[in-house]
């Protein structure tokens, strides 16, 4: 089962992945930084951001989906999607920080596990599927 779950595909998934929050990260702290932007703006922006090239990298690279016709559906999928993962990680945090009272960065390591896994089932099943 392991194997069949560590195949390239998801290789490719966790490097754009990595990619993806490297670029959260860094717009956030840009417009944080270099603009004095408010960081729920700056959240925002930089999820948009991060959330568009996850998009692209998914579709060319680690689905290979050749949509052309439905492409504004994934598109609203992939982003209402991650939209719910963000949801949802906001979520978790607060009860493992606030009530379980687990360290913010064991959490964030948990959430971020779960929300990877989730959304790379998600993608292949529901987005990028075979034959769309």
């Amino acid at each position: 089962m392991i194997k069949k779950f560590l195949n390239k595909q998801f290789i490719l998934y966790v490097f754009f992945g990595a990619i993806t929050t490297l670029i959260d990260m860094g717009t956030f702290f840009i417009l944080i930084h270099n603009f004095g932007l408010n960081y729920i703006f700056a959240t925002i922006f930089a999820w948009i951001f991060a959330v568009s090239f996850a998009y692209v990298s998914n579709k060319l690279w680690v689905f290979n989906s050749k949509t052309n016709k439905n492409i504004f559906k994934e598109i609203f999928y992939f982003f209402f999607l991650r939209l719910i993962s963000l949801i949802l990680s906001i979520i978790f945090m607060v009860i493992m920080v606030e009530v379980i009272k687990i360290n913010e960065l064991i959490a964030k390591l948990i959430v971020n596990l779960f929300i990877v896994l989730s959304n790379y089932f998600f993608n292949k099943v529901f987005i990028f599927k075979k034959g769309d």
